[in-house]
C-alpha cells in the first residue's frame, strides 16, 4: 500500500534556533515537512545572523528575518510582528528555540497549529507538544526531525544528513570579492568558536598545520575563517605562517559559505562553519575536546572527527576548568595533518 502524501498548499512557519550550528542540523526537519507535502510553503523565521543558512536550503520559500534583539523580550516589537504573521495566513508554526519569548510570537499571530518541545513551561502556547528527556538528550539531528512526526517518546531513525547548496554563480562571486582566482585550490581553517576558548586548538597548533600544507602543496591557498572576534587569533596564526590569508570579520556569512563551498577541506574547531561545510559536503577535519561529538558531529560522511575522549572531557565548559585544555593540547598537529593529507585533491600535472 502506497504511502498517502497530503498535497494541500499549507503554508508553514518555522523559527529557527538562534545559532548556526543548530540552524543546519534542523535543515532535515524541512526536508521531512516537503517530502509529506510537496505543496506545503515553508518560510523560516530567524535572526539576521542564522538568515544565510536558510537561503542555502532548497525547501525554503521565503526567510524572513527577525528584528529582534537577542535576549529582549520586546513585547510591543513581538506584538506587532506577529499581526504581520498573522496576515500572511500560516496554517501552522514549528517552534524550534526553547524560549518563551519565541512561543509567544505564533501564539500572538493566531496560528492554529503551534508545535514544539515543552521548553520554558510553554503550555498554552504550544498545543503539540513534544518531550525530551533531559537525562538522556537525543543528538540534535533527531531532536529536531522527530517535529515532523506525531508525538513519540521514540526518537525517529535514519535521518537524512543535513544539504546546504550554493550556486557555482555565488561561489565565483564570493571568490572575486576576496580576489581569489577561479580554480585556485583553497584549504579552509576555521580557528574561532563561539562557544568560549576551551574549544579552541592552539593557534600554534594551526599554524603548524598551515606551514606542513605549504611545505607539502605550495600551490593550494590556505585561508583563516571566522567573524570579527576571531581576527585576534587569526592574526597570530598568520603572523606564525606567513602566507596564510585571514578573512574573519571580513566576509559576510552568505559569502562564508560560498567560499566554504568552493574549499577542498576544512579544518576546524566544534563550531558553526564546521556543520555548514559538512551539509556542503566538503571535507571536514573537526577538532573535539570539551564538547561531545556523539551529540553534535559534523554530520558527513566525508568528514572526520578527532576527539581524544580524555577522563575530564567532555566538560561542556567555556573555560578548561582544569586549567590545562589537554583535551585539545594533546591534539598534536601530526594527528591533524594525517586525515588532511588524505582529503587533499591531487596536484596539478604541471607541478
Amino acid at each position: 500500500m502506497e504511502k498517502s502524501i497530503d498535497t494541500r498548499a499549507v503554508r508553514t512557519l518555522v523559527i529557527s534556533p538562534n545559532w548556526i550550528g543548530d540552524a543546519v542540523m534542523a535543515q532535515p526537519l524541512l526536508r521531512a515537512l516537503k517530502d509529506a507535502n510537496s505543496q506545503r510553503r515553508i518560510d523560516v523565521l530567524a535572526p539576521a545572523w542564522v538568515a544565510p543558512v536558510w537561503r542555502a536550503a532548497a525547501e525554503v520559500s521565503e526567510v524572513l528575518e527577525t528584528p529582534f534583539k537577542h535576549g529582549k523580550l520586546q513585547w510591543a516589537e513581538r506584538r506587532e510582528y506577529a499581526r504581520m504573521l498573522r496576515e500572511r495566513g500560516y496554517d501552522e508554526a514549528y517552534i524550534l528555540p526553547n524560549t518563551l519569548k519565541f512561543a509567544l510570537i505564533p501564539w500572538m499571530a493566531k496560528i492554529p497549529k503551534r508545535i514544539g518541545y515543552k521548553g520554558e513551561m510553554r503550555y498554552g502556547l504550544i498545543n503539540v507538544m513534544h518531550h525530551d528527556d533531559p537525562r538522556h538528550k537525543r543528538p540534535m539531528l533527531p531532536f529536531y526531525a522527530a517535529l515532523a512526526g506525531p508525538v513519540s517518546k521514540t526518537p525517529p531513525q535514519n535521518v537524512p544528513f543535513p544539504v546546504l547548496t550554493i550556486s557555482d554563480e555565488d561561489k565565483a562571486a564570493a571568490l572575486g570579492r576576496v580576489g581569489i582566482a577561479p580554480g585556485t585550490t583553497i584549504v579552509a581553517f576555521a580557528p574561532g568558536a563561539e562557544f568560549g576558548p576551551a574549544k579552541r586548538w592552539p593557534s600554534g597548533y594551526f599554524a603548524g598545520l598551515a606551514r606542513l600544507l605549504q611545505q607539502s602543496r605550495p600551490e593550494i591557498t590556505i585561508v583563516l575563517m571566522g567573524s570579527a572576534k576571531d581576527a585576534e587569533v587569526c592574526d597570530e596564526i598568520v603572523a606564525a605562517a606567513p602566507g596564510v590569508r585571514s578573512l574573519a570579520g571580513v566576509t559576510s556569512l552568505s559569502d562564508a559559505l560560498a567560499i566554504l563551498g568552493s574549499a577542498a577541506a576544512l579544518v576546524t574547531n566544534d563550531s558553526g562553519l564546521m556543520h555548514i561545510a559538512a551539509a556542503l559536503n566538503r571535507p571536514v577535519v573537526a577538532l573535539y575536546g570539551p564538547t561531545d561529538p556523539r551529540h553534535t558531529p559534523p554530520l558527513s560522511d566525508i568528514a572526520k572527527v578527532l576527539w581524544l575522549h580524555l577522563e575530564c572531557a567532555p566538560c561542556q565548559q567555556r573555560v578548561c576548568p582544569l586549567g590545562h585544555q589537554a583535551c585539545m593540547h594533546k591534539l598534536t598537529v601530526d594527528l591533524a595533518w594525517a586525515p588532511l593529507r588524505a582529503m587533499l585533491p591531487a596536484r596539478p600535472a604541471a607541478l
